[in-house]
């Protein structure tokens, strides 16, 4: 039974992982909201890690044919200089540009984030505000295509990407936000959104390789399978979630997000 137990346990915060990693209502807040309502707790960074590879793994294959495109023109640009290939060698520049404040502030503030911004009081308050900035620009409806991004672009997005490092404000709804509010069109800010999280995830996982070797809480005889299904649920979870989310900004109904952030935060700071 306990066995039981332990694998639902599992499963479902995979699932919550994967379904609210790519939209814009905060993944690590939800999960820390998960944990607080079922009274569970599953300590240390190795499951989180593992599950933030799992909505990584989901988004390299919805954007594969992009990464190839990027990846091939971009060289062929560093070897030709033909400018036919430029915009796409660019669009890789602003990525890692727009990677870099995210990078140095989780290096300088991470620790302290993680102990002292994972209270469920700044989950409600964080979401209000994710949901302040999703009804602003609810009805935007930009004009810069990938072509047409700036270092100014990149930095501003990049800079959202490092706010939403506090639990609470989404990650996707930051880069969104601040993508759209520069006067990008909404397929442009959702592709530059997640290209620029695959870089922030693979070097979260780097950073952390210290503290799981560190991590005695996995052990393989007892947690491999929790943990392979747990994989599998958020890989699933996450495909399909990013997928409605595209499908969604097509339609521009980011307003209910927003309605759903103005629900949920304001009963989480009432009754939690």
């Amino acid at each position: 039974m306990d066995q039981l137990f332990t694998l639902l346990k599992y499963a479902f915060f995979g699932f919550v992982q994967g379904i609210t990693e790519p939209i814009p209502i905060s993944s690590s807040g939800h999960l820390v909201l998960a944990e607080k309502m079922l009274d569970i707790h599953i300590q240390g960074l190795s499951f989180e890690v593992f599950m933030n590879f799992a909505s990584l793994l989901a988004v390299l294959v919805i954007y594969r044919e992009d990464l190839v495109r990027l990846t091939t023109n971009g060289l062929k640009f560093t070897q030709t200089r033909n400018r036919e290939y430029r915009s796409d060698f660019m669009f890789i520049v602003y990525l890692i540009i727009g990677t870099i404040p995210a990078a140095v502030i989780g290096i300088l503030a991470g620790d302290f984030i993680s102990k002292n911004l994972k209270e469920v009081k700044v989950i409600g308050a964080t979401l209000i505000v994710t949901g302040i900035a999703l009804w602003l620009i609810r009805n935007l409806r930009g004009r810069k295509n990938d072509q047409d991004l700036s270092i100014k672009d990149a930095l501003i997005v990049g800079f959202a990407q490092a706010i939403a490092l506090i639990p609470g404000i989404s990650r996707s709804g930051a880069t969104i936000v601040a993508a759209m509010g520069l006067g990008m069109k909404q397929q442009t800010a959702l592709r530059y959104s997640f290209l620029l999280y695959i870089p922030v995830s693979v070097g979260t996982m780097v950073l952390s390789f210290d503290d799981l070797r560190e991590d005695k809480m996995l052990t393989l005889d007892q947690l491999l399978i929790p943990y392979l299904v747990a994989f599998l649920i958020s890989f699933i979870a996450s495909y399909i979630s990013l997928k409605w989310l595209m499908n969604i900004m097509e339609r521009g109904n980011l307003k209910y997000f927003a309605i759903y952030c103005f629900i949920v935060g304001p009963l989480i700071l009432l009754f939690m």
